[in-house]
């Protein structure tokens, strides 16, 4: 129901262009570039920024999760602050100030009132220039992490998830996890913490989209009073192109629980790619739609097997995979991913209908806006859009990127990218009703 009204919605009230908004491009005196929205309507500002090659696959290889540890610990002290009086100073302001570390970038995120913006980019310039890395917060903060990880071991999904990462990129950074492990977590010293600030924080690999109550002379300004104190040129990006998936099968982590948990996918398409806008809609139509995609048609709605099943594009700065996750009884496990490799050899052999081709198309377009519902949001799209060079006026180009893809585009894409033969998969749990071609790979794992 909820696609059906987003539907009409869009066809209703979004005949054009999605946004409405200016993008303007802002040099700081010092050379530091940002692109702005310039909104008075609301006394917030919003700042997203991203530093490129300072993500968890740029860690050393003994050391994963040394970005993921420092994201945890920018805020906990910087300059003539400790942890405490720092974390006062944020709350007290309503600052809202984040760090996080994916597998390619880093990424800061900013949120203030526009009458406390003083103290809150002098906080940013602070925890970006002069982190304390302190005792007591690193114990800490590498306790919680250590806790965090002994959690995830007892999670299905995030343990399925990570064995099909491992299998998929071994030999590649991709293959490490995000947070690292125990022994390496616990092999971070303070020294480590340190060189990565002053060796991953460059400004030549830094991005920036801001959002809100500010003039771009002002930005410019604060552009300069954040980052200017950081080294020119950041790191190159050294990490190893990945281009080839290992061959399809099945591996099973054998554990006693009533649910199987299965990952899935194979060989993807990265963002630069000129069929992007085509497998966006053709995988919309398979498994990324929701209530609406063929998946949960057959595997949930028409079968009752699971409650949910998915697919993504996942795009990476070196690599890309079509991901998919499925969770259902033990001995439904076996039935579920017979029908997920069917509809996938479906899409390829026939490509959409009229009508699944309409409504994904519609929906693309028309949902777009509503991801975008804050200033935060908005920010980190301007972020994207710069990464992912799609040019300042993309906002006035997608609707159109989206609404030219066709039918036979979607069955061209489809047979380049699905091959049921070639989806790898990691369950989770005691499947039963395995057929031939999805025993597992080597034996059951424990």
């Amino acid at each position: 129901m909820l696609r059906r009204a987003l539907l009409i919605l869009a066809a209703v009230l979004i005949p054009g262009p999605v946004f409405a908004v200016t993008i303007e491009r802002v040099v700081s005196p010092g050379g530091v570039e940002a692109w702005l929205v310039e909104d008075h309507s609301n006394p917030v500002i919003a700042l997203e920024a991203t530093f490129r090659a300072a993500g968890s696959a740029s860690d050393p290889g003994v050391l994963p999760g040394l970005a993921y540890m420092t994201a945890g610990l920018l805020d906990e002290g910087a300059g003539p602050y400790d942890s405490k009086t720092f974390q006062a100073k944020l709350e007290n302001e309503a600052i809202g100030l984040t760090f996080d570390a994916g597998r390619d970038h880093f990424r800061v995120s900013l949120n203030t009132l526009a009458d406390r913006q003083d103290d809150a980019f002098e906080l940013l310039r602070l925890s970006l220039s002069q982190p304390r890395f302190d005792g007591e917060p690193v114990r800490r903060v590498r306790g919680e992490i250590l806790s965090m990880l002994a959690q995830e071991k007892q999670s299905p999904d995030t343990v399925a998830a990570r064995a099909w990462f491992a299998h998929v990129f071994a030999g590649h950074p991709y293959a490490r996890p995000v947070r690292g492990t125990p022994d390496s977590v616990k092999a971070i010293r303070t020294s480590d913490l340190r060189a990565w600030v002053k060796t991953r924080l460059g400004r030549s690999n830094l991005v920036v989209g801001v959002v809100g109550d500010i003039t771009p002379e002002d930005l410019g300004h604060r552009l300069d009073q954040v980052f200017a104190a950081l080294p020119a040129e950041g790191p190159k990006d050294e990490v190893s192109e990945w281009t080839a998936a290992p061959p399809g099968g099945v591996e099973v982590l054998n554990r006693p629980i009533p649910q199987s948990v299965a990952t899935f996918g194979e060989l993807g398409l990265k963002r630069n790619d000129p069929d992007w806008y085509v497998a966006t809609v053709m995988d919309n139509i398979l498994g990324g739609g929701g209530f609406s995609s063929r998946l949960t048609a057959e595997v949930r709605e028409k079968r009752g097997l699971a409650y949910s099943v998915y697919t993504a594009l996942a795009p990476m700065d070196h690599g890309a995979v079509i991901l998919g996750g499925v969770a259902t009884r033990n001995e439904r496990l076996g039935d579920s991913l017979r029908l997920i490799k069917d509809e996938w050899r479906r899409m390829r052999d026939e490509g959409p209908t009229d009508a699944e081709l309409a409504d994904a198309k519609t929906y693309l377009v028309g949902s777009f806006a509503l991801r975008l519902d804050s200033s935060p949001s908005v920010a980190g799209l301007l972020v994207a859009i710069q990464l992912d060079h799609l040019g300042i006026d993309y906002l006035d180009r997608r609707a159109d990127l989206i609404g030219g893809v066709t039918a036979d585009d979607v069955r061209r894409v489809a047979k380049r990218l699905l091959d049921p033969d070639a989806l790898i998969v990691t369950v989770v749990g005691q499947p039963e009703g395995l057929a031939d071609d999805q025993s597992p790979r080597g034996g059951a794992s424990q």
